[in-house]
């Protein structure tokens, strides 16, 4: 435990095993309530993107750091072919780790908000301010038909709104 690498290293792994532990108890297990998870979610979130980065940046150091202390002749600044292979390796973590970081931070590589609302409303459930409120009027007597027009008439309104630019996507 004397080096960078070892102290980052088990910085990540401290910290994933929170992320994993926290998460499992908040989102996965139903006693969680809702508001708690909504503000939860992006705290959850930034973390596990942080620790991803963490991790990729303790592997680099990982491996650097062994090439430098098992090449000794020739040496490491010689640059001889394990270097080079390490360096490439290096190279290809790093690109990895932006690929993955620019999906994750796209709004288009997530989730449409649409089925988190479905998830989280009980079955049957109608969204306020749709069409659904004017045209149901028990929602025993609705059968399937009515239910997809409802939602039907709900993802409409959403689109207008998405057009419109008054609804953030998440």
């Amino acid at each position: 435990m004397y080096s960078l690498h070892s102290w980052i290293g088990l910085t990540a792994v401290i910290f994933y095993s929170l992320q994993l532990f926290l998460g499992f108890a908040v989102f996965l297990l139903p006693f969680a309530p809702v508001p708690l998870r909504a503000a939860l979610l992006p705290i959850h979130v930034y973390s596990g993107l942080t620790i991803f980065a963490t991790v990729i940046a303790t592997a680099l150091m990982g491996i650097t750091e062994k090439l430098i202390f098992s090449l000794k002749s020739p040496a490491y600044s010689a640059s001889p072919p394990e270097a080079t292979f390490v360096n490439c390796l290096g190279l290809l973590l790093v690109i990895f780790g932006a690929l993955i970081l620019w999906m994750a931070s796209r709004p288009h590589w997530k989730r449409p908000p649409e089925e988190n609302v479905k998830v989280l409303r009980p079955t049957g459930e109608t969204p306020e301010g749709t069409e659904a409120e004017s045209t149901m009027t028990d929602g025993t007597n609705a059968d399937k038909s009515d239910k997809r027009i409802n939602s039907e008439a709900a993802r409409k309104q959403n689109l207008k709104l998405d057009e419109a630019g008054q609804r953030s996507t998440m």
